[in-house]
């Protein structure tokens, strides 16, 4: 016999099972008085099962994820819910998203502000209603990152180091790359994780800058999810199979600028590399010098600067060992 779902309520709204409600956050407003909100859509399934949070925008100039939360609800994937209950927090980070930035106006990171206080700051505020009224009603959960500052990820799942749920789930969403990943104090993640919710961390694409690539297989990595827990049923755009299977990395390591320069990539995103192999340059404006880049072990690239200016000890690839 099937059991029947249960209702939500957040910020004092009630969202009955087969109900599905856009539900606005106050947090603040602009100096104009312009009030800022942010829009949670609720899908609740007529059926038990898991609450699941699907999230863009904690970083308000990593678009990528955004977009990948809009075309998912655009595409009315959950608006016939199954079992459980989606939550979609496309854009949690308005004041950096309008800003085109990272950080909030303060110069704060919502990721190092939870659990919040909801009399603190911009960051914190918005991490305390996210802790107090979203947190509690999941049971596990996808973050939409992009590498920051011109820096490219291939598109990579992260699960959380010593978590065998979230292990489980990053095999599920099957990306291209996955790894263990520490957490990191006052993050989303670490506050999710005192909660025994596991948490998703996708990264795909940079800061600024649509990718085709990283959007499309986040969409189908999270569509996979959902269709295991039987929540939904599996459009077309989600059929196919990967050719390879998932690599999964170790010794993670980035490799910096030795010197300032002129920097190029000799290799692309996502490529296996050979120890000694040369896989970048740093030149100087004139063309008087170059320093080669070579390889430091056999593994596989994941993240490339594009800035083609480079200060000495700048991040230009970041690499790891194939488990």
């Amino acid at each position: 016999m099937l059991k029947k779902n249960s209702s939500k309520t957040i910020f004092n709204t009630e969202i009955a099972p087969g109900e599905n409600k856009i539900i606005q956050l106050p947090i603040g407003s602009l100096p104009t008085g312009t009030p800022i909100q942010i829009p949670v859509y609720i899908f609740n399934g007529t059926e038990k099962g898991p609450t699941v949070l699907l999230q863009g925008g904690l970083h308000g100039d990593e678009i990528n994820g955004v977009e990948t939360c809009k075309r998912m609800l655009v595409n009315e994937y959950f608006t016939q819910v199954k079992k459980g209950c989606i939550i979609v927090i496309p854009l949690l980070n308005v004041y950096g998203f309008i800003h085109f930035s990272r950080e909030l106006p303060d110069g704060k990171d919502v990721n190092r502000s939870f659990p919040g206080t909801k009399q603190g700051s911009l960051a914190g505020r918005i991490a305390y209603y996210h802790t107090h009224e979203i947190l509690p009603h999941i049971d596990f959960g996808i973050d939409f990152h992009t590498g920051g500052a011109m820096r490219n990820n291939y598109p990579q799942i992260r699960y959380t180091t010593g978590c065998e749920k979230s292990k489980k789930l990053a095999k599920l969403f099957n990306a291209p790359i996955q790894f263990e990943s520490n957490l990191i104090k006052k993050s989303f993640r670490a506050t999710a994780k005192k909660q025994d919710k596991a948490i998703l961390v996708y990264e795909g694409g940079e800061s600024m800058r649509f990718d085709e690539f990283a959007i499309n297989e986040g969409i189908q990595g999270t569509l996979k999810v959902l269709h295991h827990f039987k929540m939904i049923t599996l459009p077309p755009v989600a059929v196919r199979k990967r050719k390879n299977k998932t690599i999964e990395l170790t010794n993670r390591k980035w490799m910096r600028a030795r010197k300032g320069g002129i920097f190029t990539a000799n290799i692309l995103n996502g490529d296996a590399i050979e120890k000694d192999q040369v896989i970048g340059y740093i030149t100087d404006a004139y063309g008087n010098s170059s320093t080669v880049i070579k390889a430091p072990f056999d593994g596989r690239v994941f993240c490339i600067n594009n800035h083609p200016l480079v200060n000495q000890g700048d991040a230009l690839f970041h690499i790891g060992k194939v488990v």
